[in-house]
């Protein structure tokens, strides 16, 4: 059996990501068979039991994750071509009204956080970041089976058998596409249901069969529904939420 480097274990199963892993570990938070290690780069055997110590759990509770209704024309990550980054928009003026949970807006909640996930400049709807490792990976991690669900304004004629192309049938840069969950809500407007996401994927997607997208909106991730939030407005992810 080989061994492997902990901070890549602690990602696997979950304790956070790797670059939390290994702040962590410089700290003297990670235990390995009940001894704390900080040596960076270790490399454990899988079998070894993975502890963390009540410092990293407290600081692991107070991490916040923010959920934003992007407007269009906002970028998901780093400022480019004049664009500015959605998380401008977080602060104390921008949180709805109806956010519930108790706490007040910090400075302090926005340092490390980062988006899970995109959606882009053109497009508009329910966008996370969170300085929580293990909310990342669920959300981004290669193996993650969260769904999301996008109402898509479309013009244009759609071909003959374009719906069961849309649902199983299409592939993008070489690659075929999973098997996605497209119905039609009215005569203008499309569901679509994935579990990935490819850079402007829904656009092409609906390119290949005759179609031009107009509008798009994100209104769910997982079991997280945008709801009733305003555009440009956010809230924080409560505690009894889960994706």
């Amino acid at each position: 059996m080989e061994k492997i480097r902990l901070s890549k274990l602690m990602s696997e199963q979950g304790f956070c990501s790797r670059r939390e892993a290994d702040v962590y570990i410089e700290r003297g938070w990670v235990l390995v068979d009940g001894q704390p290690v900080n040596e960076l780069g270790l490399k454990i055997f899988p079998t070894q039991k993975i502890t963390l110590n009540r410092a990293a759990s407290e600081q692991q509770q107070t991490q916040v994750t923010i959920l934003l209704n992007k407007p269009i024309a906002y970028v998901s990550g780093q400022a480019e071509d004049g664009y500015q980054p959605a998380i401008t928009l977080v602060n104390a003026a921008s949180r709805w009204s109806g956010d519930s949970y108790p706490i007040r807006f910090h400075p302090g909640h926005l340092k490390g956080i980062a988006p899970a996930g995109r959606l882009d400049i053109d497009s508009q709807g329910l966008l996370v970041f969170t300085q929580d490792g293990r909310v990342a990976k669920q959300l981004v991690g290669e193996n993650s089976e969260i769904d999301k669900e996008y109402l898509v304004r479309v013009t244009g004629k759609m071909n003959g058998n374009g719906l069961n192309m849309l649902c199983h049938g299409l592939s993008l840069d070489g690659q075929k596409l999973k098997p996605a969950k497209v119905s039609w809500q009215n005569e203008d407007q499309l569901r679509f249901i994935l579990r990935e996401g490819k850079k402007r994927q829904i656009r092409r997607m609906c390119e290949l069969v005759g179609l031009k997208v107009t509008g798009l909106k994100r209104v769910r991730i997982g079991k997280i529904k945008l709801g009733d939030l305003p555009v440009g407005q956010w809230r924080y992810l409560r505690q009894d939420e889960q994706f």
